[in-house]
């Protein structure tokens, strides 16, 4: 028998009006698991979280927490707690009061309450510091911080509602490491929501993709990356070429396709429903294409370019190249071998990216 999930929602909407925020959402997130939703503004991640904390009221559907239903529990009595974007420490307690708050309003007393603090406030590396003042911690500190504040309450399911978003981005990139090792110390279930991909994919067990009130796609980061089942994931999750395109030609389960802009791909597997004379819109990642000096090394989808420009980022570098034949931007990662670490703008170099690495959905 499979273990009862710690979270688990069930056909969940949320309307206002005749808006549809969130619109028959399932999934579900077992024992200790850091589950990412990934989104863009709008697209119900922050409602469908106000939801779990007990903040709104679904409309219908059911949210499970350990197997029993939570839709009519106060929040105050979930096992949840939630890390705000702007973390809402209390300016005017020391750190050891705003870490013991919850335990506090729970009525533990000022023994245990104390014990229960320096050992949560150890487990975030930040032990000896419960006397001191919130306004002497950095920015990741404070961080800590809230989330010991959560821990100490032991929830079942901790809530993250962009809680990176307002650190700078140095700080953030070591932040996601840092909540990553957070979470598998605790063992306990993070439901997190970001709009930054980069946040989604280091961090996650299983990312949900959610636009206009729905999840378009659940899985681990690869999958999202390598294997984007609609052309919403595709494109914002990692970065893509993407080009507008026609099926030119369909056979043994491969297609020819004619861009926009004239250039021929050929020998992409067939997507599902796709016919002759079908638009579609058509994703290269960056990485896939391949550069090269000699013509001859170009067997398969590509051509001749000029470089645009050069984005120099260190191991993240790309060239931006004009292709000769149809006028399209084609971003390329630049190879890890600083072969063609000295082009130049203006440059002529060869280009090619294989068939399977081509993908291709349904315009519309």
């Amino acid at each position: 028998m499979s273990e009862t999930p710690d979270l688990e929602c069930r056909d969940i909407c949320k309307s206002f009006d005749d808006f549809r925020a969130v619109d028959n959402v399932s999934f579900s997130v077992p024992q200790g698991k850091f589950f990412s939703i990934l989104g863009p503004s709008g697209c119900g991640k922050t409602t469908l979280l106000r939801m779990i904390a007990g903040f709104q009221k679904p409309t219908s559907g059911d949210l499970l927490i350990k197997g029993r239903s939570v839709v009519d529990v106060p929040p105050n009595k979930r096992p949840v707690s939630m890390v705000f974007q702007h973390l809402a420490l209390f300016p005017m307690m020391n750190i050891g009061a705003n870490v013991g708050f919850g335990l506090r309003q729970r009525g533990v007393n000022k023994t245990d309450a104390k014990k229960q603090v320096e050992r949560v406030l150890e487990r975030v590396g930040l032990a000896g510091v419960a006397d001191r003042a919130v306004s002497s911690l950095s920015g990741g500190q404070k961080q800590r911080v809230a989330i010991a504040r959560c821990m100490v309450l032991e929830p079942d399911v901790l809530l993250l509602d962009e809680p990176l978003g307002a650190l700078d981005l140095k700080l953030r990139e070591h932040m996601k490491i840092e909540l990553k090792q957070l979470q598998s110390e605790f063992n306990t279930t993070f439901v997190y929501i970001t709009h930054d991909q980069s946040e989604a994919l280091v961090m996650s067990d299983q990312i949900a993709v959610m636009n206009h009130g729905v999840f378009e796609q659940v899985g681990t980061a690869k999958e999202l990356y390598y294997e984007p089942q609609t052309a919403f994931v595709a494109g914002f999750v990692g970065e893509a070429n993407k080009f507008a395109a026609t099926v030119e030609e369909m056979g043994d389960g491969l297609l020819t396709l004619r861009s926009e802009a004239g250039r021929v791909i050929t020998g992409v597997a067939a997507g599902q429903g796709l016919a002759k004379g079908d638009r579609v819109r058509v994703f290269v990642r960056p990485e896939a294409v391949r550069l090269s000096r000699a013509p001859q090394d170009i067997i398969g989808n590509g051509g001749e370019g000029t470089v645009q420009s050069v984005l120099f980022n260190g191991a993240n570098s790309q060239v931006l190249l004009r292709d000769a034949q149809s006028g399209a931007e084609i971003s390329v990662a630049l190879p890890q071998t600083g072969e063609f670490r000295d082009l130049l703008q203006g440059d002529t170099v060869h280009f090619r990216w294989d068939a399977e690495q081509t993908r291709v959905y349904a315009d519309g």
